[in-house]
């Protein structure tokens, strides 16, 4: 038969680099590692692997779905703030037409799997479809080996609304330890959070390093007292698992989504409610109990090494 030749389909909006984009060429890449001929490209091939809107459109008798996530200001986002959906004749019918096409692809599929048990629920919500999460692994985890719990805690997010960097920065306020936030990422949002630091007597406490090359990204890791990850219903997210990787409890939120298949209040992380005092109050028994936070950090590292590729791979190729 010969090599098995695959194609992973992404959708690529310019200049936006984020967790899917790293995900398809982490594949891609541990395919070849595999011993399969995979490609983002199109060339011959006998399995289409598709990830996230709307990539499962494409045609192909031989189609697996590993999905990040549809459209979601269309799916749970609609009626919230972070989706520009609203209650008009048009954007109803454009979302029925949306929700009845994209069950009409899924069931083209030979298999669907998403990256996580969030998405599964999604799609079995609105879709009335049963999928396997199938969990990647961050594509640098192999560089994080912990370090000194140190006077910061770390964000890493893009800089946008629904990834809630203002909650964290709110939170600040009410940090009482000389901890300081160190705020890794770029988006459209960057100078309003900025300004929102600057308002709340807080911006002294914070930099924003912007988007940063792997070694950097990885020494602010294994730097970090604690990570802090807030997103609203966040798909999977690599955070959480860069995280444990490197010995680090996460402070997250009940409303989080995919962080909260890995967190554990009390066990590996705090689990929070979404505010700021509550966010704060996390992050000050910490910093009051660094042994503590070791031990929760190296329970992460227990559950995020569990995380591998190769029952990814196995499950998607059908080998």
């Amino acid at each position: 038969m010969g090599i098995q030749r695959v194609i992973v389909c992404e959708t690529q909006v310019p200049f936006v680099k984020g967790g899917a984009e790293y995900l398809v060429r982490t594949l891609v890449s541990r395919l070849q590692h595999h011993g399969y001929d995979a490609e983002l490209v199109s060339i011959p091939f006998n399995l289409v692997i598709a990830s996230k809107f709307p990539t499962y459109f494409v045609r192909h008798p031989n189609k697996v779905a590993w999905l990040v996530h549809q459209h979601r200001a269309a799916y749970e986002l609609c009626g919230t703030e972070f989706s520009d959906f609203g209650h008009t004749e048009e954007d109803v019918g454009f979302r029925d037409t949306l929700l009845k096409t994209d069950t009409k692809m899924f069931l083209e599929c030979r298999d669907v799997y998403t990256i996580s048990r969030t998405v599964s629920d999604r799609l079995l919500k609105y879709n009335g479809l049963e999928s396997e999460p199938l969990y990647p692994p961050p594509p640098f985890g192999h560089a994080l080996a912990g370090g000194p719990y140190g006077d910061y805690v770390l964000a890493v997010n893009r800089l946008e609304a629904n990834k809630r960097p203002d909650l964290i920065i709110r939170a600040m306020r009410h940090v009482d330890r000389p901890i300081r936030l160190v705020m890794v990422g770029r988006g459209t949002m960057r100078r309003l959070y900025e300004e929102l630091a600057e308002s709340l007597g807080v911006a002294d406490r914070i930099t924003f390093t912007g988007a940063l090359d792997e070694p950097d990204l990885v020494a602010l890791y294994n730097g970090a007292l604690a990570v802090v990850h807030t997103p609203f219903h966040e798909d999977y997210g690599y955070v959480t698992l860069e995280s444990f990787l490197a010995h680090k409890a996460v402070v997250t939120t009940t409303d989080a989504g995919g962080p909260l298949e890995f967190v554990v209040d009390g066990m590996n992380g705090r689990v929070t409610e979404s505010s700021p005092e509550a966010v704060a109050s996390a992050i000050n028994e910490l910093a009051s109990d660094r042994a503590r936070a070791g031990r929760l950090g190296s329970a992460g590292f227990e559950r995020a090494r569990l995380v591998t590729w190769d029952g990814v791979i196995e499950k998607l190729v059908g080998a």
